[in-house]
């Protein structure tokens, strides 16, 4: 190429969301347009970067820069097009390979991509999909890559100081508080959950650091509180880097838009129940007044209908199963196997695990907690089980299986009964596993342990037909499903998925620029988590939130959480094979479909999921070596180090010295990380997150807490007698109070509902391997063993053989179907972690 040449550009942009929300007001329209008039054709400035070096001086070559003026009208996405006209483009300019932008607009601005065309390697795309902030509030020009993906060392000469310079400005220097515009990733520990200057009691420990291992979140550089020096002071807004926020409509519906939505949506049907009930109750009364004196007064009316509506839509959320639930069957929450079956294919798949050792003992001190040996006996079993086999036959066959919230929740015991309105124990539950692969309960475990100056109390409880017995299991069932839905939500969901993913996104930014291959493979799985993780600290697991009001462990909630990430969490267990077999539910088989053999072959969560890791796992192999044909680059690719290592030394520093943490020297460790990392924030998401509304807005069948004591802890109690008298009452008030039950229910409708934008699993190529043959080929293969997963699920759920998932009454399970509608539909698989 010799002589010059012209490039048109093409840019397009979206406003800010607040001039989406108020589109046809005049005069705000007015301010906008004068404002374009009045900047003309400088809105949008940019400058073109060589990937070349000048071969004279070798230096950079000077840039080639132009302003882009707006064409036609805003479109009603609120999409604006700019375009300019580049001539004289010298032949020795080279490639294009970064450009350079500055908003002279007066508000921020969404720049969505820039085309060139024109060029002879053309036409020429950039992807930003990024806030440019006005130049009023930041003098720094953006740079946009091309889709072009480069490793450190084979970076253009003409664009590694940019490269190097962009991830400077993405790090900061530690200081200072952050403004909404930002764009700096840094780490803090969790010192904002509580609130203490409001006083003592809103004091919450500081997760993170040797007293109570944490994660780390994003650090804010807020003040700090009066009463201590070491927490942050609440606000109503929580920081987070600028391009990690919703845009556009996903924006309009956040979660405080959505929860208005949710409490409407949950009114509608009691409000219409209230309407039919008004007209019963007060037609006949009316009728006797005098038409021409009385009238309706909705003022006088109101307070008295607000108190009605409240005591309609208890009984409609508390007392009768969801439209779905009833399609099916209206007393499944009764049945134990239906309490069996949720371990295996529910909202919690990830806690059941087989039994190994026998007699059950508790690990804690025996000094503090009472003795350890499980009240779970072998003749208690062997009843349950009906002369089937031994219980050393069972163990050594595989055959029982458990539910251990004992050591974890003991410790807590005496702290939660202070609470008003809660109570816990420490619960072993156990099962058998029947020849159709079902499983059957055979014994809960509740243990108090000394407290008050009683000694310890446990008592275990079995199905059976008589009528004290009866009731008791059902409501030692409650407990149980109270301990398992709060450890669902803060370890099986919270921890596991957002929590522990925040780090991985704050070293991605910070080490990893974003024209490498492996940024640009995760970017799609970290999208909008760091504002969820933020929107969480601010209404869900803070001081009052609803993990405390709504959960049995109140405000210890989060303290138990750092527990079990100091005990249990480990990298290396997040794949899901490894995760299967450390709970003893599969072993490795080489000669298997997935490398593993099941322990229980109907296992609807690791029966699908496997399937999706597999995929993963294949087209994460697929990208990896790909970019990584020699093996040694891994271990000498600087950016990619520098991310693993912060995450282990920074972002999980509470864990740096374990030992099982993956060494990153080889293209295998990589696929191994990072296949562990898209899985956590895909299929693990979605089957313990978009399933919530739809197994748990009954509470009878899934209780968030438990609030009274089980009747045998005191047999000369009051309640005892109570019990005695009417067990029904006894179980019912063992479950949530009403305003807990309204308020989780809507917040349980919001976390399990897709947005009209949600980016699912395989659906949509990112710009980036769509530019790359052999990367889009390698997707293409990906998506299409995705949408084949879809069938696969459907004729499991058609299956009569797999009772897990089908059968009368029974639910299909479709959590891992990767694609779904928008709403709550208790399926589909989104990129990331985010609602």
């Amino acid at each position: 190429m010799e002589n010059p040449f012209s490039a048109h550009v093409v840019v397009t942009v979206k406003r800010h969301v607040g001039r989406l929300l108020l589109p046809n007001l005049g005069l705000k329209r007015w301010l906008y347009d004068v404002t374009d008039y009045l900047w003309g054709t400088k809105t949008l400035v940019f400058e073109l970067l060589s990937t070349e070096m000048d071969p004279t001086t070798g230096l950079e070559k000077g840039t080639i820069k132009g302003y882009a003026q707006k064409v036609g009208r805003e479109e009603e996405d609120g999409e604006i097009t700019y375009e300019t006209e580049l001539v004289n483009i010298p032949a020795e300019f080279g490639a294009i390979g970064a450009v350079l932008v500055e908003n002279q607009y007066n508000t921020e601005l969404f720049l969505k991509d820039i085309v060139i065309h024109g060029v002879p390697y053309g036409p020429l795309r950039f992807s930003c999909n990024s806030w440019l902030s006005p130049k009023s509030h930041s003098h720094d020009r953006r740079i946009f890559f091309t889709t072009k993906s480069y490793l450190p060392s084979n970076t253009p000469e003409g664009l590694k100081r940019f490269r190097e310079e962009d991830l400077k400005i993405l790090q900061g220097n530690g200081h200072g508080k952050r403004e909404s515009h930002h764009r700096i990733y840094d780490y803090d520990v969790y010192n904002d959950l509580g609130d203490p200057d409001r006083g003592d009691e809103f004091k919450r420990p500081i997760l993170g650091g040797k007293q109570h291992p944490y994660p780390r979140r994003c650090r804010t550089g807020r003040a700090r509180s009066q009463a201590d020096p070491l927490s942050e002071v609440t606000s109503s807004n929580f920081y987070v880097p600028r391009d990690e926020a919703f845009i556009d409509t996903k924006q309009v519906t956040t979660p405080a838009v959505k929860t208005v939505y949710s409490m409407l949506h949950g009114f509608i049907p009691a409000l219409e129940a209230i309407a039919q009930d008004i007209e019963s109750r007060f037609t006949n009364r009316v009728m006797l007044l005098p038409s021409s004196k009385y009238t309706w007064e909705p003022s006088a009316l109101l307070p008295r209908l607000i108190d009605f509506a409240v005591d309609k839509v208890v009984r409609i959320l508390l007392l009768g199963p969801s439209q779905a639930v009833l399609d099916s069957d209206k007393f499944f929450w009764f049945k134990d196997e239906e309490f069996a079956r949720q371990t295996l294919a529910g909202l919690n798949p990830c806690s059941i695990r087989l039994v190994t050792e026998w007699p059950l003992e508790s690990k804690l001190d025996p000094a503090i907690y009472g003795p350890t040996k499980s009240a779970i006996t072998n003749e208690i079993v062997e009843q349950q089980i009906k002369g089937f086999m031994t219980l050393n036959e069972a163990v050594e066959q595989k055959k029982l299986y458990i539910l251990d919230y004992h050591d974890l929740f003991l410790p807590y015991v005496a702290k939660v009964r202070k609470i008003e309105g809660k109570t816990l124990y420490g619960s072993r539950t156990l099962f058998f596993l029947n020849p159709d692969n079902t499983l059957k309960p055979l014994a809960i475990e509740l243990t108090r342990p000394p407290i008050d100056g009683k000694q310890q109390w446990k008592d275990v409880f079995t199905p059976c037909l008589n009528s004290t017995g009866l009731w008791l299991w059902r409501i030692a069932k409650a407990h149980v499903l109270a301990h398992d839905s709060g450890y669902h939500q803060l370890v099986s969901h919270w921890l596991r998925t957002h929590c522990s993913v925040e780090p991985y996104i704050i070293a991605m930014h910070r080490q990893l620029s974003a024209m490498h291959p492996i940024y640009r493979l995760l970017h799609p799985h970290f999208r909008y988590t760091m504002e969820i993780n933020a929107i969480a600290r601010e209404a869900l697991t803070n001081v009052g939130g609803i993990i405390e009001t709504a959960f049995s462990l109140g405000k210890y909630s989060m303290e138990v959480s750092s527990m079990v990430y100091q005990k249990q969490w480990q990298f290396n267990l997040e794949a899901l094979p490894a995760d299967l077999i450390h709970r003893g539910m599969a072993v490795e088989d080489p000669n298997a479909a997935h490398g593993v053999k099941l322990s229980i072959e109907d296992y609807p969560f690791a029966n699908d999921g496997l399937i999706l890791w597999d995929a993963i796992k294949e087209w994460a192999t697929e990208y990896v070596n790909h970019y990584y044909p020699d093996p040694g680059v891994v271990k000498s690719d600087k950016e990619l180090q520098a991310w693993w290592t912060e995450i282990r030394s920074v972002g999980h520093g509470d864990k740096k010295e374990e030992p099982w943490w993956p060494i990153l020297n080889t293209p295998e460790d990589l696929i191994d990380v990072v296949s562990s990392m898209m899985w956590v924030t895909s299929g693990h998401h979605a089957a313990v997150n978009f399933g919530q509304y739809y197994f748990a807005s009954y509470f009878p069948a899934r209780p968030s807490v438990a609030r009274i004591n089980v009747p045998t802890e005191e047999p000369n109690s009051k309640l005892w007698k109570r019990f005695l008298e009417d067990p029904e009452r006894v179980f019912l008030d063992t479950f949530p109070a009403h305003i807990q039950a309204t308020v989780l229910l809507s917040i349980l409708s919001i976390l399990s509902t897709h947005s009209p934008e949600e980016e699912y699993l395989g659906e949509d190529m990112e710009p980036a391997w769509g530019d790359d043959p052999v990367v889009k080929q390698a997707f293409d293969k990906f998506s299409g063993r995705l949408k084949k997963l879809e069938d696969i699920i459907d004729q499991r759920n058609a299956n009569p053989k797999l009772k897990n998932r089908h059968g009368a009454g029974v639910d299909p399970y479709q959590l891992l179907k990767p694609y779904s509608e928008p709403g709550v539909t208790a399926r589909g698989v989104p990129c990331s972690v985010s609602i």
